[in-house]
């Protein structure tokens, strides 16, 4: 069974953990630049939102790589950078509709989420569950479930 990140906006406090675990484990250091997870903060809201990699299922990124640099892992159904493969020329940067896919200049190739092998460290890092590791077939479910609850009663008061 495949699963995904499911990430919860509302829950996120901005503490930056899950770029600290994330860098921590892929590079050996605490730099949040190296972190392949992001958290985007609306300053004047006050409000921050994770993003990373949405592992798409017709990715882009490995269409668009011209050196087959990005395969499927089939134990966790990410799409993983090889980087004995990858020369670094961006266009699967370029492909990424959500803008998930970073150049690094310390390797001169491209990074992105892997899952961590399917162990997730900004999961396992995040203190609030913003940033949870679920069955990628309830990804969003919450969601949908909190949506439907809100117009109940409006379609009950429809129907009266």
């Amino acid at each position: 069974m495949l699963k995904s990140l499911n990430i919860n906006p509302a829950k996120c406090t901005g503490c930056l953990q899950c770029e600290m675990a994330c860098s921590y484990e892929h590079t050996g250091a605490f730099n949040p630049s190296r972190s392949y997870i992001k958290v985007f903060t609306f300053h004047y809201e006050g409000r921050f939102v994770p993003y990373t990699c949405t592992q798409c299922e017709e990715a882009w990124c490995q269409r668009a790589c011209p050196v087959d640099a990005i395969h499927l892992d089939a134990d966790t159904g990410a799409k993983v950078v090889s980087d004995d493969k990858c020369v670094g020329c961006k266009v699967c940067t370029i492909a990424c509709p959500f803008g998930t896919i970073n150049y690094s200049h310390v390797t001169g190739k491209v990074v992105k989420c892997d899952l961590c092998g399917g162990d997730p460290a900004c999961a396992k890092a995040c203190p609030t569950e913003a940033i949870t590791y679920v069955d990628a077939d309830w990804t969003g479910y919450d969601r949908m479930a909190a949506a439907a609850a809100k117009s109940i009663p409006a379609a009950e008061a429809a129907a009266s």
